[in-house]
């Protein structure tokens, strides 16, 4: 395993960090995870050397907003002396906090969830404008003050899902140890960006990247003509691979966050982080592989979506995920029989929607998502 300085904490971490948004279900149920599958992947990849792991209060709820099963599961994972071993995270639901007592409420659960006295990387979640401006006022920054001397916890942060412009006046609002921002080879200026990377890393804050395979998009299912860039490269580049490399090569970036499912996906990403989680800037040559495969994509991708379900539970039941993963299969990819399969896979069809913006008012990519429903609608049926 690389390891790679965490800002000005000093902390060594390594290149890659687990995130426990995406751990193996059972019965296709977002709160019943797979305890001994998920188990056996997270202390075995703290056993090659990985020392990040990073949770959230709502990972694996049943309901949108609700507490889920991920904070409790980690507690018990990290068990028999695999706390001891990691720097855990966790994150504030800003979107519940409606008084200044919520958010000492809210972190008190949280350490009892954990099963921990203390969280060493702790992040307003998902901040935005007006989520930023609200736990602001509620005085978000002297309950971090104070949840830093009283020991609850070590490192202070962020989360970001909002324009660019947005980024910086945050960073510059306190003395963040570090935050956490989507990047990968297709979202160079989407959100903060590049621009914020390079402007939170020259302010000492670590960057930790999520996203980093795009929810997976830059992953399952390359389309041919991706897949032939890679593949006629010399040498030949496997894209997940790749995909990693190219986070890693950004000056800046402390760690990449790889929400892993599988014990196979788990070999897949220590093997990438031994080999190139050192990564230096890219060759010229290697640099315009990525821009060829951006080409691609960009010219394919319909909903900018990566499956983050935080437009779920659709009050109509709309499967809303589902649905933008069927669209920008058809879109994206050459086999419009599977695209349709897929779409028949999902229980909430589009024509399910009522038109009542509850999903857009939450969506962190901003997505037009009635209008791509009725696109859905249109195109698939019922």
């Amino acid at each position: 395993m690389r390891y790679r300085t965490f800002g000005r904490t000093g902390e060594k971490v390594s290149a890659l960090g687990f995130g426990c948004m995406r751990l193996p279900v059972l019965d296709d149920r977002q709160d019943r995870i797979d305890e001994p599958l998920a188990t056996a992947m997270l202390r075995h990849a703290i056993n090659q050397g990985v020392n990040y792991v990073d949770t959230a209060y709502p990972y694996h709820s049943a309901t949108m907003g609700s507490p889920g099963e991920s904070e409790p599961f980690v507690g018990r994972a990290l068990s028999d002396g695999y706390r001891e071993r990691v720097l855990l995270a966790t994150k504030l639901p800003v979107w519940s906090v409606q008084s200044a007592d919520d958010m000492d409420r809210i972190l008190d659960h949280q350490l009892e969830r954990l099963a921990t006295d203390h969280i060493d990387c702790y992040l307003l979640h998902g901040l935005n404008a007006g989520s930023w401006d609200k736990v602001a006022k509620l005085g978000a920054l002297d309950f971090l003050d104070r949840a830093r001397t009283d020991g609850r916890i070590r490192y202070a942060g962020f989360s970001f899902h909002d324009e660019g412009s947005v980024f910086a006046p945050i960073v510059d609002s306190y003395g963040w140890d570090f935050c956490q921002i989507q990047y990968n080879y297709m979202d160079l200026d989407y959100q903060a960006g590049q621009a914020g990377l390079e402007y939170a890393a020259e302010r000492g804050l670590a960057v930790v990247v999520m996203e980093p395979l795009k929810g997976g998009r830059l992953a399952n299912r390359i389309p041919s003509a991706v897949r032939d860039i890679w593949e006629q490269a010399e040498p030949p580049r496997d894209p997940i691979a790749s995909a990693l490399r190219f986070v890693w090569s950004r000056p800046g970036v402390s760690l990449l966050l790889s929400g892993m499912s599988t014990m196979e996906q788990v070999e897949e990403n220590l093997k990438a982080a031994d080999e190139f989680g050192a990564a230096g800037e890219l060759g010229a040559e290697e640099a315009d592989l990525f821009t060829r495969a951006r080409s691609v994509y960009r010219a394919r991708t319909r909903a900018d979506c990566t499956a983050c379900r935080y437009c779920l539970p659709c009050s109509a039941g709309v499967d809303i995920p589902g649905i933008m993963a069927a669209l920008n299969d058809v879109s994206q990819y050459e086999d419009p029989a599977s695209s349709r399969w897929l779409y028949n896979t999902v229980a909430g069809k589009a024509s399910l929607c009522e038109q009542c913006a509850e999903c857009e008012e939450v969506c962190p990519q901003d997505l037009p998502i009635r209008q791509l429903l009725e696109e859905a609608r249109q195109l698939f049926g019922d």
